[in-house]
């Protein structure tokens, strides 16, 4: 069964090249203050990648927290993962591999009939890379803020934006409809990352 995704509020993506302790902590942490979804980045430079991403979703259950794989979608066969993040358009013959059981979500920027895409292959989310100019999301451009407008009267799924995003600049969003922001660096490199979802969350409220 396919799990839902919390539509509104933050999505973490996480980085599994930290050290697994390390990693493990701040997720948990993370992850007690509430997240809508858990993305596994894509960037494995270790070898131990079966005990990664076995501790992030055992974690993850803990809190009934949804996890995607970014791009690997071949670890769905392997892994109790809830669905996978496509960077790009995927070929459609992987869409029907896939199957209706797993969340899918997109990365999509300016281009409308990317959009209209994902409105045709049923994924459960889009996610809008990159809002700001953003260390970790430097392959993206900028969006076009009208391009989040109009995204809404084609894609009837939760909307999240990502890239650069910080408390202090999520006032710059207000006059866009969106579900959620999905977070890197502003979560992960934090002290305290149960304070800085929390912070994350109040000013989602107030938009």
């Amino acid at each position: 069964m396919k799990k839902s995704l919390i539509k509104t509020g933050v999505y973490l993506v996480i980085d599994p090249s930290l050290e697994l302790n390390v990693l493990l902590e701040k997720l948990e942490s993370a992850l007690r203050a509430g997240l809508s979804a858990v993305q596994i980045w894509d960037n494995f430079k270790r070898s131990e990648i079966a005990e990664i991403i076995s501790a992030i979703v055992k974690l993850c259950q803990q809190h009934q927290t949804p996890v995607l794989i970014n791009n690997q979608w071949e670890f769905l066969n392997d892994y109790d993962l809830d669905g996978v993040h496509f960077d790009e358009v995927p070929d459609e013959k992987v869409i029907q591999q896939i199957g209706e059981k797993a969340l899918l979500g997109l990365t999509t920027n300016n281009n409308l009939a990317t959009i209209k895409w994902a409105t045709e292959n049923a994924f459960d989310y889009i996610s809008f890379c990159s809002m700001f100019p953003s260390p970790t999301a430097n392959s993206c451009d900028l969006v076009d803020f009208e391009s989040v407008q109009k995204a809404r009267s084609i894609f009837n799924g939760p909307i999240f934006l990502a890239g650069g995003i910080r408390p202090e600049n999520l006032n710059q969003l207000q006059q866009l409809e969106f579900d959620g922001v999905a977070v890197v660096s502003g979560i992960m490199s934090a002290e305290d990352p149960n304070a800085a979802i929390k912070t994350y969350q109040q000013k989602l409220r107030i938009l």
